[in-house]
């Protein structure tokens, strides 16, 4: 008897097609075994610097690089600037406002600022330093057997979380101290900031659900022998 395909049930999920397998204790954590923080940072708007501030700059960042003895990525993520949330904000100040003068110009300002994002591409920039882990240093030899649903995790999660915590610490702490020295604003992200991070790369055009990253996210199951 032939096989009726559609009345077989379809089961996946697209973390089986992602390089992710958990997000946790503020670490993102691949299925290779790798772990990686994310430092987030500020830009400094080199052009407007003076000639002695552009060489002190300048001096300073190659100090950091000097001073690195491990890996980093530098990534830049620029997107559409969304400024429906401002543009609320001036439409309820504007209904709110009761100087006919005021709202006019307050009117004038809207149409302003939606002309110029239109008519120029605006972007939004976020830059992150990725400070990484990779799995070449959990010392494990390849003949480790387990057994995994829906990933290649060389270890247990936990053991995995130890000695990374353990390597990244020090390293995080050292980029943040540096780039302090640049003049940057620079932080860690948290669980919650990496899970709407990569939620927004995945999904540019969807609106951040209520509780992601905290409640509506579920790590997978894993099962070791």
């Amino acid at each position: 008897m032939p096989l009726d395909l559609s009345k077989i049930a379809i089961r996946g999920t697209t973390q089986q097609h992602l390089d992710i397998y958990d997000v946790r204790d503020n670490l993102l954590v691949l299925k290779d075994g790798s772990v990686a923080a994310i430092v987030q940072t500020s830009a400094v708007n080199f052009g407007l610097l003076s000639e002695p501030e552009q060489e002190a700059i300048i001096y300073t960042y190659a100090g950091l690089l000097n001073s690195l003895n491990f890996p980093v990525q530098i990534v830049l993520r620029s997107r559409r600037k969304d400024i429906s949330s401002y543009l609320a904000l001036l439409t309820k100040a504007e209904a709110e406002q009761q100087n006919e003068l005021l709202k006019n110009q307050i009117i004038k300002y809207r149409e302003f600022v939606t002309k110029t994002v239109k008519e120029n591409n605006v972007l939004d920039k976020k830059f992150y330093i990725i400070v990484p882990f990779s799995s070449l240093e959990l010392g494990i030899r390849s003949s480790t057997k387990l057994l995994v649903q829906q990933t290649n995790l060389p270890m247990p999660i936990e053991a995995i979380m130890t000695k990374a915590k353990s390597q990244l610490a020090p390293k995080v702490d050292h980029i943040l101290r540096q780039t302090g020295r640049l003049g940057l604003r620079a932080k860690q992200l948290t669980t919650p900031e990496i899970v709407e991070l990569f939620f927004n790369i995945y999904n540019p055009d969807v609106d951040l659900p209520v509780g992601i990253g905290t409640t509506s996210y579920l790590s997978p199951t894993v099962t070791f022998k």
